[in-house]
């Protein structure tokens, strides 16, 4: 970083509420939505991000839903985010751009895949007691950060749009992929349905949980924190499981090329799911229960199929790499989706089992 930027970013920073003088400001971790910059002082050290307002429009309601969910974890005595305000106690700071500062959460690490069976385990916990904690929170008090982010009804109506337009004639290289989807709309409403009929309760959902959005102990191993709360907004528990076994249970990466290394992992399911059974068994509506293996494969055929529909329309949403990209990941989509809907009652009863302990 120049030392033109620093001195700009150190003006933004010198704008908080932060104890000591501003030493350093360095780029920091490895996000790709947000600029996230580590601010070190004579006494402490921070996070600084500037927000991508592209991406997240809505500012003022995103950072409305972050602190006050954070506020509510915090009373429970919850380990989590803190926000620092500015020096005229708002949560963020206009300056051009926008700005957000946290406090660093000191003594922990990060994972981009489960390096043990632990480690996953722990993750589900952390997912877990981060839903059970917010269970007596109002969900409807948050504001919609993503408009109909996980109406999979709703994505499939827009990949069908995508088909008709066919805008690159690119729908002759896909008929299979194309067919899967096809052959699935009845598979894909169960969840807006309880929504929508008071079945299952409205949530305060992470809608990122990926593992590396869990900060653990750098000593113990254990999870700390959950943080990237910029998708939190109300939704349904089976959105947040299934979000994390789409990545979780996978044996590759999302974009693997070779479907022979692409498979869903009973053992990796099994793991995630004792943990975050031990965690929201006090919370958890039989109902939820009911849905959460399904959720395992209503987020993974959800995301393939978004995949899919950018690949039809052009590659305007997701970046991409290289020519088919999107393809390729909505390939690894579809074999897994398909492997755990044929797995589903053998899912139900390792949900159900680790529920009862």
């Amino acid at each position: 970083m120049s030392c033109e930027c620093k001195k700009i970013y150190q003006s933004i920073a010198e704008q908080f509420v932060l104890r000591g003088d501003v030493l350093d400001i360095e780029p920091y971790g490895e996000g790709h939505i947000n600029l996230t910059l580590l601010v070190t002082t004579t006494e402490a050290r921070y996070i600084m991000q500037k927000m991508n307002t592209r991406v997240f429009p809505n500012t003022k309601g995103l950072m409305r839903n972050i602190t006050s969910v954070t506020a509510h974890l915090e009373k429970l005595g919850v380990e989590t985010l803190h926000v620092v305000p500015t020096r005229t106690g708002a949560s963020f700071l206009t300056a051009g751009d926008k700005y957000r500062v946290y406090d660093f959460i000191e003594g922990t690490v990060t994972y981009q895949s489960a390096p043990t069976l632990a480690v996953l385990e722990n993750a589900g916990a952390a997912f877990g007691e981060f839903q059970n904690k917010l269970a007596g929170f109002d969900a409807d008090s948050l504001c919609e950060i993503i408009p109909f982010f996980h109406d999979t009804p709703k994505r499939y109506g827009d990949f069908l749009i995508a088909l008709g337009q066919d805008a690159l004639g690119r729908a002759k290289e896909c008929r299979e992929e194309i067919d899967f989807f096809l052959g699935r709309k009845d598979t894909l409403d169960r969840v807006t349905r309880a929504l929508a009929s008071g079945a299952i309760p409205m949530r305060v959902t992470h809608n990122d949980t990926k593992l590396n959005n869990i900060l653990m102990d750098a000593v113990t191993g254990k999870a700390r924190a959950v943080i990237d709360l910029d998708t939190v907004m109300p939704g349904a528990m089976a959105y947040d499981f299934g979000d994390s076994i789409r990545f979780g249970a996978s044996t590759a990466a999302e974009d693997e090329q070779d479907l022979s290394k692409v498979h869903f992992d009973l053992t990796l399911f099994e793991a995630y799911t004792r943990g975050y059974a031990s965690a929201v068994k006090s919370s958890i509506t039989q109902a939820e229960t009911d849905l959460l293996a399904y959720g395992a494969y209503l987020m993974t055929a959800e995301c393939g199929m978004r995949f899919l529909t950018d690949y039809l329309a052009g590659d305007t949403y997701f970046a991409t790499k290289y020519p088919g990209h999107n393809l390729v990941r909505a390939r690894t989509q579809i074999k897994l989706a398909g492997e755990i809907w044929d797995r589903l009652d053998e899912l139900n009863t390792i949900v159900r089992r680790y529920m009862e302990e």
